[in-house]
């Protein structure tokens, strides 16, 4: 996320494409960014509640399966905030150049961490992740697969 957003400044800075949008509206990406990490705060508490590893590269450690509170929202609320810091800074930055970090970021982070973590965790857990996955969608919403 970070390298993101290195990316997007230099692109804003250096190949500043379409300004998208005038400065008082650039301020909403501000306010995006101050709530973004809301919902990561809120499931890392959730997980030192349920006593689990946050570790999404240990998931074979992971002793709970948490499906409530943010939970019942999205299934990913860590990379939902993430995409959302994003989405907030490419406001802030106001150009097109900045403005496809976030969707380029939302599908590397799905293809190469979120469905390895889905893997796993239907590994582990087997019908219980697959009763979830069907209530709660991979973002926000209804599930899917």
């Amino acid at each position: 996320m970070l390298l993101f957003g290195l990316a997007m400044w230099a692109a804003n800075r250096f190949v500043p494409l379409l300004t998208l949008f005038p400065d008082p509206w650039r301020r909403l990406g501000v306010g995006l960014m101050l709530i973004a990490p809301i919902a990561p705060v809120t499931a890392l508490i959730q997980f030192r509640r349920a006593r689990t590893t946050v570790n999404p590269i240990a998931i074979d450690t992971a002793s709970a399966l948490v499906t409530d509170g943010i939970y019942t929202w999205t299934r990913n609320p860590m990379y939902l905030g993430l995409a959302l810091l994003l989405a907030g800074w490419a406001i802030h930055l106001a150009s097109l150049s900045a403005a496809f970090g976030p969707p380029i970021f939302v599908v590397l982070i799905q293809q190469f961490q979120i469905r390895p973590e889905e893997q796993a965790l239907r590994a582990k857990f087997g019908d219980e992740y697959d009763r979830y996955a069907r209530r709660v969608g991979r973002w926000f919403g209804r599930g899917a697969a």
